[in-house]
């Protein structure tokens, strides 16, 4: 049996499983719609989601995949860095002010 999901059944089984917090509302709409994208058809797995999928501020990024930053003379150039890093790696999902979303690898 299959069920049509739109964004608040999305954001809700997060909520329902504990993984509210895992993703900020900007993040959750940007998965819903890569998913969307990707695959209407896909079943949805919310703690799978959380184990695949980031949201880090590109700092964090650097840092948790050891980046060296220390050429970078702002965060502009830390964002572009960790930007072409993530899109040379894995499959980003979206670029938000402070954070950005990808499949982690």
């Amino acid at each position: 049996m299959k069920q049509t999901v739109n964004f608040n059944k999305f954001s809700l089984a997060f909520e329902n499983m504990g993984r509210g917090d895992d993703f900020s509302d900007d993040a959750l709409r940007a998965l819903f719609d890569y998913f969307e994208d990707i695959n209407e058809n896909m079943e949805l797995d919310v703690i799978a989601i959380c184990c695949e999928y980031s949201e880090d501020t590109y700092a964090d990024v650097a840092e948790n995949y050891s980046l060296d930053i220390s050429d970078c003379a702002d965060d502009d150039e830390i964002r572009e860095l960790v930007i072409d890093y993530l899109n040379n790696h894995t499959s980003v999902v979206a670029e938000l002010d402070d954070t950005i979303v990808y499949a982690q690898f």
